[in-house]
């Protein structure tokens, strides 16, 4: 019994590495600005099954998203200092084993979205789409990040399609604003690797940005916050969320800060730090309707 029970362990070990259930950051970066906007569509907080929805969803999409990237990638990502590990590059788990795999995640998704309406399952259609896109845009393009940001941006429109079973135009604010800081982390994040994708034929905005990455992140830091604001006024939020926003301006000097040298381990912490990023402007979101919700 120990001896079978060794592999299966090593295994479910593999299968955890793949959908990178040991770092939950590209969930919890998924995760806050899709809250957000469930919180705003739904004037406060949102009806339970729909949290449920979403939260889990967001899982099971990342990690969805995570297995197919590790297909698409399989024959590069030796080449990566940072992925050299990775179980499809070992052979700790077969190609076959991770599309079926992907297959199941993405299924659970979307028998998940079967519980909200018929808009919101054609938005997770197109949501399919852009995270099956990702990983090869990134073979001819240097914006791959472009499709990550609209990818990670999509459960915007399906949290106001779920709540309101429509898509107000205001809600797009909310969505340029996510796309421009999902361009501006995952070029910090493309940084750690530059050296190496280059070298692999991988393209980015790390590579594109050239000696101007720093300053390109500023200036897509400063756009979101920008498209932030006019989406609070536009749906009337109050000064706990601008103090969110300040927060957020905050943290994102700090990661300038951290990024001067192009350090690969600061980058990595830069990008890190934005799970906060998100995480102030949710609680921001929360704490207005609270606050409203205490004052009425």
């Amino acid at each position: 019994m120990s001896e079978d029970s060794t592999p299966h362990h090593s295994r479910f070990s593999a299968y955890l590495s793949l959908i990178r259930f040991d770092r939950p950051i590209g969930v919890l970066l998924l995760l806050w600005p899709t809250l957000a906007a469930l919180w705003i569509a739904s004037g406060g907080l949102p009806a339970t099954n729909l949290l449920i929805i979403f939260s889990l969803g967001t899982f099971l999409t990342r990690s969805a998203g995570c297995v197919i990237n590790d297909i698409a990638d399989r024959r590069v990502d030796g080449q990566v200092q940072r992925t050299q590990a990775r179980p499809l590059v070992t052979g700790a788990v077969s190609v076959d084993e991770a599309i079926a795999l992907a297959a199941s995640l993405a299924l659970a998704a979307f028998v998940l979205v079967l519980f909200t309406n018929y808009l919101t399952i054609l938005l997770s259609l197109a949501a399919a789409l852009l995270a099956c896109a990702y990983p090869f845009v990134k073979r001819f393009s240097n914006l791959p990040q472009l499709v990550l940001g609209a990818a990670f941006s999509w459960g915007i429109p399906m949290s106001f399609a779920a709540a309101r079973n429509q898509l107000p135009a205001e809600l797009w604010l909310l969505f340029i604003a996510n796309l421009l800081w999902t361009v501006a982390y995952d070029t910090e994040y493309a940084m750690v690797d530059r050296d190496d994708d280059r070298q692999a034929g991988i393209k980015s905005t790390a590579i594109l940005f050239g000696d101007m990455d720093r300053a390109m992140i500023g200036v897509l830091q400063l756009l979101s916050l920008l498209a932030l604001g006019l989406a609070g006024l536009r749906f009337e939020l109050g000064g706990v969320y601008f103090l969110s926003l300040l927060l957020a301006a905050a943290l994102f000097v700090h990661q300038q800060y951290r990024i001067r040298g192009r350090d690969r381990a600061a980058c990595f912490q830069a990008f890190l730090q934005n799970n906060y990023v998100g995480l102030v402007i949710f609680a921001g979101v929360v704490l207005h309707y609270g606050f409203n919700g205490a004052a009425s």
